[in-house]
């Protein structure tokens, strides 16, 4: 019988998803490790920017007693920014897997390689944005050379740390739906009402959002209701939402998704503009969350280029104008809409779970400690 394994996770925040949205896969991606029997302790600062922007929010604290609650079996233990490492040598002792987010400063990489050798462990790198493409500089005093790998959430990132940084043992490993939440909630009557769930962080999908998702919204109604959700939205987007007659929700815990989903006819994918040019091929873990819990959605043009879905998982729009057409079909034939989101979650289920990944990421593992 093979050996579980101790392993260590060390993440920006999983207690915090606002405008966190490595969360959502972390969370699932620890508690399918656990659930295989292996022992995994997260470890996060006790102040960071997602937690205390969280904490600052209306109902952020509200929301973070609930997550302790609903993932009370994920142990998460939080660190000062002076902690010594002699503290961190006796925390690390016996692990057999250390697995580093990109979302980490350098001198914390620098700990971890330095306490490596000493304590036996394996040492990866896991990449789930774009900061390796967009501003590359940032990750020279990573170390990366002295890590045993990296684990990157898609083909195309994967390349990036191959011919960029000079780097051989790099794995995809793409972010899937934890099923443990995001399943359909059946008992739930869905209304003519379009959501989408995302923020508006730096300008980076302004006019993907104004073009696939506001103006299409205003041609809609009043045949169906929008509503948006998320954090970061300047007042010029806030006044673009008020101008195309789109509701704007706030602040939405992920783990709420489900209900909101289950309530909706249909959401929206709009990838940023990294995912749909120097890393195209890498979908939004909505994507994945929203199929998972059954509803059918419509997604602005992006290329699935390792074959991720199946043709009729979901609706791609090439255009503003596909997208509107796109999202009337199926509000006006529910039997469509059924069929499509009934394949999309066929798809999830077979290949693109928190477990699936977790699998994976044990192969990973085997691979390299061999």
């Amino acid at each position: 019988m093979q050996r579980k394994l101790r392993i260590g996770y060390f993440a920006h925040s999983l207690r915090s998803d606002w405008n966190n949205g490595n969360a959502h896969f972390l969370r699932g991606l620890l508690r399918a490790l656990h659930c295989a029997g292996n022992e995994v302790t997260a470890y996060e600062p006790e102040s960071a920017w997602s937690i205390d922007n969280l904490l600052a929010e209306g109902e952020g604290p509200k929301a973070l007693d609930r997550f302790t609650t609903l993932f009370s079996d994920l142990d998460i233990q939080t660190y000062a920014a002076d902690d010594t490492n002699e503290l961190w040598r006796e925390r690390l002792r016996g692990m057999d897997l250390i697995i580093l987010h990109e979302w980490n400063p350098p001198e914390l990489a620098s700990l971890l390689v330095n306490l490596k050798e000493e304590l036996g462990y394996s040492l990866l790198f896991h990449d789930t944005h774009h900061r390796a493409s967009s501003s590359p500089e940032s990750f020279a005093q990573l170390g990366l050379k002295q890590f045993d790998g990296v684990l990157a959430f898609g083909r195309a990132l994967e390349m990036i740390y191959r011919e960029r940084f000079c780097l051989n043992n790099v794995w995809t490993l793409h972010e899937a739906a934890d099923t443990t939440n995001f399943h359909p909630l059946q008992e739930i009557m869905r209304e003519p009402l379009v959501v989408w769930i995302g923020n508006w962080g730096d300008g980076e999908r302004s006019r993907e959002i104004r073009d696939y998702l506001l103006q299409p919204a205003e041609a809609l109604a009043p045949e169906a209701r929008t509503r948006i959700y998320g954090v970061r939205y300047p007042q010029e987007g806030l006044e673009s939402l008020r101008a195309h007659g789109v509701e704007y929700a706030g602040y939405l815990p992920n783990f709420d998704a489900p209900l909101v989903y289950a309530g909706a006819t249909l959401t929206v994918h709009i990838p940023r503009q990294q995912y749909t040019q120097v890393m195209d091929g890498i979908p939004t873990i909505r994507v994945f969350e929203a199929l998972a819990c059954g509803i059918p959605l419509v997604s602005a043009p992006w290329r699935d280029n390792e074959e991720l879905f199946r043709q009729g998982d979901f609706a791609m729009a090439t255009s503003p104008r596909e997208m509107l057409d796109g999202m009337r079909t199926l509000l006006r034939e529910p039997h469509l809409a059924q069929e499509q989101a009934a394949r999309g979650m066929e798809t999830v289920l077979a290949r693109h779970t928190c477990a699936h990944r977790a699998a994976e990421l044990i192969d990973i593992v085997k691979e390299i400690r061999a």
